[in-house]
């Protein structure tokens, strides 16, 4: 009998998956959810919490926790699990921990007959979907990062701000690293198509400002982390958007992670980058125009993250 309901499962039940599972419940994104963790008890304890929200719930949906044999005919797994990030410590400074999480749970996703889409939020995000997908072998394109998708909301809301305008509205990208290294590509950024370098002078957005920009944006983490020990309402609502654009096929752009095969001259390693987005995962990618010292940034970023990558490797041989 043909599946006629999606069903997400969730890897990691802690504050940034429960809050994902919050956002995709509100939505009505699917109608069968399930939550694995390590954690049994806390597993289920998160089952029977969302289970008592369900009558209240605008949307109809069953939820259930347990082994990963509960992914066999899920079409989307969203992975969260691993080690959270102290305060003041980088996410690549998480890397080898955080890999040695990542390969286990690959080699048990492995072991089931799951064959949807992946989507990972956990840190170091480009680096440990760069392992799952080493370990697992999947299709890259059904394997995603989310990435950059959660700076560059932060890079909007800057903009947004300065010009008093919808955050929605504005087209820009913060692309490479989910972290420090990050690129946001403020140059040629657009306001519904206009281009916002044409008003930079009138609202005094010189190099200096454009610095401190995008400073705010990739410190916006440390001070969340550094006042209430974690950030999880901003990438739960941005993991939500992204599997809502995956089960109902809507083919929006994100600056996801996704596995570079000669964007802007890079390759063998994901990286955010402006991905379409779709029911068979990442459906293209876009080089978005950037300026001279923003690719520079970008390919900077990518050695890093390859570094970085190179020492994750090492740590589950």
């Amino acid at each position: 009998m043909k599946k006629t309901t999606n069903k997400i499962a969730l890897v990691g039940a802690g504050a940034v998956g429960t809050s994902f599972l919050y956002w995709a419940m509100s939505k009505g994104i699917a109608e069968e959810y399930v939550i694995i963790d390590i954690n049994k008890d806390a597993a289920k304890g998160q089952e029977l919490d969302f289970e008592d929200a369900s009558p209240s719930a605008a949307y109809p949906y069953m939820v259930k926790s347990g082994g990963y044999e509960l992914l066999n005919d899920a079409d989307l797994l969203v992975i969260t699990a691993g080690r959270p990030q102290k305060p003041g410590e980088t996410r690549l400074e998480m890397v080898a921990d955080n890999a040695k999480i990542m390969k286990n749970i690959a080699l048990e996703i492995k072991k089931t007959n799951f064959d949807g889409i992946t989507l990972i939020a956990s840190n170091p995000v480009d680096v440990m979907t760069t392992v799952y997908q080493f370990v697992t072998k999947f299709d890259a394109k059904k394997v995603i990062s989310s990435s950059c998708t959660l700076d560059t909301n932060r890079l909007k809301i800057e903009f947004a701000k300065i010009f008093d305008v919808n955050a929605k509205d504005l087209n820009m990208f913060v692309l490479g690293e989910h972290g420090d290294s990050s690129v946001s590509t403020i140059e040629n950024a657009t306001l519904n198509g206009i281009p916002l370098k044409d008003f930079y002078l009138k609202k005094n957005i010189d190099a200096k400002k454009r610095a401190e920009i995008h400073k705010n944006v990739y410190m916006k983490a440390y001070e969340i982390i550094n006042r209430k020990r974690a950030t999880f309402y901003g990438i739960g609502a941005v993991l939500a958007e992204i599997s809502q654009a995956i089960l109902r096929d809507e083919k929006k752009i994100f600056a996801t992670g996704s596995l570079l095969n000669g964007e802007y001259g890079e390759r063998g390693i994901y990286a955010g980058v402006p991905s379409i987005i779709g029911r068979k995962g990442i459906l293209k990618t876009h080089q978005f125009p950037l300026a001279r010292e923003e690719l520079m940034q970008f390919k900077k970023s990518v050695t890093i993250l390859k570094e970085t990558t190179k020492k994750a490797l090492e740590a589950i041989k």
